[in-house]
């Protein structure tokens, strides 16, 4: 169980029966280098992380693998992400013509937020209301690291989103409900339904 402190006090294999594998996508180009978020198809995976509940292994996969990362996909009961509907299955469609809005057993947190509260609110804000910890850079960045071709830079840094999407989860899986912070920096409680 993780509390409302962030602890962790379970065991994720222990407390998941399924295979739950969290995932989280960085890309070669900008929206604003493939004509807009409408292209994401077009943007190219650098870098794509993936926790698989199966052995509690972070997966590290680059452009070239990434069969073995949709493979692992649909070996998955429950694949989550955040904003992984709209953004991540839109870059993963040059890799693959399956319709995989349709056909994986999606929880996508950012559209459970925004069922509750009415609006989106970014991960690393939930994260560190949450359970205290946030992402370890940002999307501008990587895509530097990535001209500059330093992947292993860019592989630590999903990992870290994917750690606090998992993280995240759990929270919310256990407790019921999920934290973030208003403008006016005040720390706001609010349920989550993650069936």
């Amino acid at each position: 169980m993780i509390n409302d402190t962030g602890q962790i006090g379970f065991d994720f294999n222990q407390e998941q029966q399924k295979r739950v594998v969290v995932f989280d996508l960085e890309t070669q180009l900008s929206a604003s280098e493939v004509g807009g978020w409408g292209n994401t198809h077009l943007m190219r995976v650098a870098v794509g992380v993936a926790h698989d509940s199966a052995d509690g292994e972070y997966k590290v996969f680059y452009e070239d693998d990434m069969p073995e990362l949709l493979k692992l996909l649909k070996s998955a009961d429950v694949v989550v992400g955040f904003n992984s509907r709209s953004f991540d299955y839109g870059v993963l469609k040059r890799y693959t013509d399956e319709p995989l809005k349709d056909i994986l057993p999606t929880l996508d947190l950012i559209e459970k937020v925004q069922k509750s509260i009415g609006f989106r609110v970014g991960l690393n804000n939930i994260a560190s209301a949450t359970v205290g910890a946030e992402k370890s850079a940002d999307g501008l960045q990587s895509l530097k690291w990535f001209k500059e071709g330093k992947l292993g830079l860019i592989a630590d840094y999903c990992k870290q989103d994917v750690k606090v999407t998992r993280d995240v989860y759990l929270f919310a899986l256990t407790n019921g409900h999920l934290f973030y912070t208003d403008k006016k920096g005040k720390r706001i409680k609010f349920p989550v339904k993650l069936d």
